[in-house]
């Protein structure tokens, strides 16, 4: 037996004292296992879908291809020298049917030129990565420097890409050199700017503890302006890669040899209109892929959030 003592709530019981109440333990447990037990906690209902959102970013691009392939579907719709969509597609799938034949240095598929083209834009602006960048932290940290160095950048900075294509041809005496070298002086400049700019944001008081701490050029520049500075050169560098691949069209227009802009040229001396279309969607995408590549390894290394 178990006895458990209860206060009456009556206030009945002797001279006024609490009742006592009795329980057995076998009454005492089935009470204890009569009371409502507590119910788990309401799984929340997941959340929808945004299928609005998924359909505001796909179709509006999709439409838009729509319509411009409408637009020139009915532009050709008549013949003439413009082929027409459906012309340019077969064309399309021939080519990319085998985009890496090789049938010798003057007859070499889309793919292959595409390569070559890259290769130059890669070392045309890893070399002028490797300029710029320093020489935008030393403008934006040294003032002497940047007072000296800038009106050099602002009357060189517009020159047309084109323009400094036979300086290259006239120093190097060949082709492949030359179009580097226009790759490299055009793409520098957004990189130089952007960095020196960078530097020059960094918030005074970082470098007032610097100097309390005594700390080196070398870990100033390194713990300090580089992490700051980060997002700015890569926005120098996702410009200069934009410019980079821009120019070298054009340079291998007047240079020849092997790559895209060189096929173009080629196509166009055959009279081969559509190749020439396929040429230009396959240059915007190959830009579109670059800058999207590094657009993302900027969202990677930004700080804002």
């Amino acid at each position: 037996m178990v006895s458990a003592v209860f206060h009456d709530p009556s206030g009945a019981g002797l001279a006024g004292t609490p009742a006592a109440v009795s329980v057995s333990k076998p009454a005492l447990a089935a009470s204890v296992a009569n009371l409502p037990s507590a119910k788990p906690a309401a799984r929340l209902p997941a959340e929808p879908f945004d299928w609005r959102g998924l359909a505001l970013r796909v179709l509006p691009p999709i439409f838009g291809a729509g319509l411009l392939i409408g637009i020139w579907a009915l532009l050709t719709m008549n013949g003439g020298a413009f082929p027409t969509p459906a012309a340019t597609w077969a064309e399309f799938a021939k080519l990319f049917s085998d985009p890496f034949y090789d049938n010798g240095p003057n007859d070499q598929g889309i793919g292959w030129n595409v390569l070559f083209s890259l290769e130059r834009v890669a070392l045309g602006f890893g070399l002028a990565a490797l300029v710029g960048i320093p020489a935008g932290f030393v403008l934006g940290r040294f003032s002497f420097v940047n007072h000296m160095i800038s009106p050099l950048i602002s009357l060189l900075r517009p020159v047309s890409p084109l323009a400094w294509l036979p300086i290259g041809l006239l120093v190097f005496k060949a082709a492949n050199p030359a179009a580097i070298w226009t790759i490299f002086i055009c793409s520098i400049w957004p990189m130089i700017i952007n960095t020196a700019v960078g530097v020059q944001r960094v918030p005074q008081d970082y470098l007032n503890v610097a100097r309390v701490l005594n700390l080196s050029e070398w870990k100033v520049m390194t713990r300090i302006l580089f992490p700051a500075v980060l997002p700015y050169m890569l926005t120098g560098v996702r410009l200069s890669v934009g410019t980079a691949w821009l120019v070298i069209v054009a340079a291998e227009m007047l240079t020849g040899g092997v790559g895209i802009g060189f096929w173009v040229w080629d196509e166009w001396n055959n009279l081969n209109v559509a190749h020439i279309l396929i040429a230009i969607f396959v240059i915007g995408i190959v830009g579109l892929l670059l800058e999207q590549a590094l657009m993302l390894i900027a969202r990677r290394f930004s700080f804002d959030d």
